[in-house]
């Protein structure tokens, strides 16, 4: 079984849209008081906050005075941000995501609903403590929605005031892809998003850099609007709405190209890139930030585990590009200017990225037939572990101490 979620627009009358925004509202003030009473008793006792405890402690906020409106919304979403703190906590402490933040109504809204507080009949929605159905757009002819049995309903609102409602239900696992026969490296860079162990460039759309002109133009216009005014509140919603189209553009790029990398070959390797580090270059940051590099992995590794595929992730600290695909030989140094090299041991010319990429398809080939980790010093894991081993140091070397070497067609 895997988790299968369909996002459709959402178009709540004026009644519902008042509902929700309570619902929401409600949402924040568990979410954030129980963070606060996290924060403050860890600081006092030095101890930790389990699910019953926050549990209980809804309970005494809904007999609050100060607080009875909680008790005026559906109590399913309020739980269910109970149970996502503490999932949050849970990803934190194994260094899978970073430290809860307290949650703004300028942000993303959101609201979770279980089976005990949704009905889906016929294709009609129906959400507790609201009395018309919720209007929705299905975008999915191949699928008949009125036979969607969903496990949980998600309705949330865009900061550039776009409604969502999203149906997440158990499906059958699909059948694994036929089989190709062909393993890829795959190198992420700024000038070419990607560039492949076969030689293809996927060129980068810089979504952002297209509409940085348009984008600047509405910040200057909401920085020069008084805070709290009607004008302000128009001219954000023109800034979120340009920004979503940013991110909707480069969403799109991403599964357009990682599906077809995941339709086209049966092991995919690519190397673990510290993005978080790269992004702090104030030079790259936003190039970096606008090729989506991170969300790129989480595609492959996904896709790759939903149609029978193989991603390899190779160490970040693999010499990938001081390489030589050739013979083996590492140069010393290679500067980020340099995009083309040649051999100072067999005189191969080099294209930076395609060198590189051929050296990680070659470090995931040796991967595969010996014992991960073997790759020329450099640890190679494969997605779903969680330990990345550490890369042995390396010093300029002759070529028997290089990387396997290409033959013929491999």
């Amino acid at each position: 079984m895997v988790r299968t979620a369909y996002r459709c627009r959402a178009y709540p009358d004026h009644a519902q849209q008042q509902v929700l925004a309570r619902m929401f509202g409600c949402v924040r003030v568990v979410w954030n008081r129980t963070l606060a009473a996290r924060r403050a008793r860890y600081a006092a006792e030095g101890k930790g906050t389990s699910y019953a405890q926050t549990d209980r402690a809804l309970t005494a906020m809904k007999h609050d005075p100060d607080l009875a409106f909680l008790n005026e919304v559906s109590s399913v979403p309020l739980q269910q941000a109970l149970r996502h703190q503490h999932q949050a906590f849970a990803a934190f402490f194994a260094k899978r995501a970073r430290y809860p933040r307290f949650k703004s109504r300028r942000s993303r809204q959101s609201a979770h609903y279980t089976r005990r507080a949704f009905t889906l009949r016929g294709g009609v929605l129906r959400l507790a403590k609201t009395d018309a159905p919720l209007r929705y757009v299905w975008s999915w002819p191949e699928v008949d929605v009125a036979a969607l049995d969903p496990a949980m309903v998600i309705v949330c609102r865009e900061s550039d005031g776009r409604w969502y409602v999203t149906f997440t239900l158990d499906t059958d696992a699909p059948e694994p892809l036929p089989q190709t026969g062909h393993t890829i490296g795959i190198d992420l860079g700024v000038t070419h998003f990607a560039v492949t162990s076969d030689g293809d460039n996927i060129a980068n759309p810089r979504h952002l850099d297209r509409k940085a002109r348009n984008l600047g133009r509405y910040q200057r216009r909401l920085a020069r609007c008084q805070q709290g005014s009607a004008n302000r509140a128009k001219a954000k919603l023109k800034v979120a709405r340009a920004h979503r189209k940013v991110r909707d553009a480069r969403r799109d790029f991403l599964h357009h190209a990682s599906t077809r990398l995941v339709r086209d070959n049966d092991v995919i390797v690519i190397e673990d890139l510290n993005v978080s580090g790269m992004v702090r270059n104030r030079h790259l940051a936003r190039a970096i930030s606008d090729c989506g590099w991170g969300e790129f992995r989480r595609q492959l590794a996904y896709k790759c585990q939903r149609y029978g595929r193989e991603l390899v992730v190779i160490d970040r600290w693999y010499p990938s590009s001081k390489t030589c695909s050739a013979c083996g030989y590492l140069l010393a140094e290679l500067s980020l200017s340099t995009r083309q090299w040649t051999c100072p041991s067999c005189g191969a010319r080099h294209d930076r990225d395609v060198n590189a990429a051929k050296n990680i398809v070659a470090a995931g080939r040796a991967a595969a037939r010996a014992s991960p980790g073997d790759a020329c010093g450099a640890g190679v894991r494969h997605s779903g572990s969680s330990r990345v081993r550490p890369a042995v140091k390396q010093e300029p070397r002759p070529v028997t101490a290089g990387i396997p070497v290409l033959q013929g067609g491999e």
